[in-house]
């Protein structure tokens, strides 16, 4: 049973961005900036939503999890299967080893806080990241590990509906987060 009181009727985050609209802006703003905005090509919509998944399977946040990893596949050659394989076990996920230095770098930084190590970024160099791509995934990961502890601190419900995911998938991916900002 969530800590507070929500009127209306949502799981996870989605009930508590309704019942705090003035909340609920500069978050999506934030969610709509690092996901889903085309000014950040370094990496595709699929592989920013992908790492916003996998951070939340780290910090064992099954809405935002299950969430991402739905608007992950929509976006993703390979779709559930892959983002399956990445949440259960990276080393044999068949992602680039790109993507997989990077991921790794996501894990590091939802773990304390201190500097990443320099082995994590000599490695997502090797494999081809550049500076905006190490950049993008330590930021999104960092959004994350606060939308996880959002969603899990205050004990939200999870969806009672199966599909409510892939539901949320076709919104984000056609969507976005948040309108565009002027």
């Amino acid at each position: 049973m969530p800590h507070i009181t929500l009127t209306n009727g949502l799981p996870g985050i989605s009930g508590l961005l309704t019942q705090r609209p003035d909340t609920a802006a500069p978050l999506n703003r934030l969610a709509e900036t690092l996901l889903h905005s085309p000014q950040s090509p370094a990496l595709s919509r699929g592989e920013r939503e992908l790492i916003a998944a996998y951070t939340s399977e780290l910090n064992e946040t099954e809405f935002c999890s299950g969430s991402h990893s739905a608007f992950a596949a929509a976006q993703l050659e390979g779709g559930a299967e892959l983002v399956k394989a990445v949440l259960t076990d990276l080393d044999g996920a068949p992602v680039t080893p790109r993507l997989r230095a990077l991921l790794r770098i996501a894990a590091a930084v939802r773990g304390p806080v201190r500097a990443l190590p320099a082995e994590l970024v000599a490695e997502a160099r090797a494999a081809g990241a550049d500076d905006e791509q190490i950049h993008d995934t330590v930021l999104i990961a960092a959004a994350f590990c606060l939308y996880n502890r959002y969603v899990t601190c205050l004990d939200t419900e999870l969806p009672a509906d199966p599909g409510y995911y892939a539901e949320g998938a076709e919104r984000i991916v056609a969507r976005g987060y948040a309108p565009p900002l002027d």
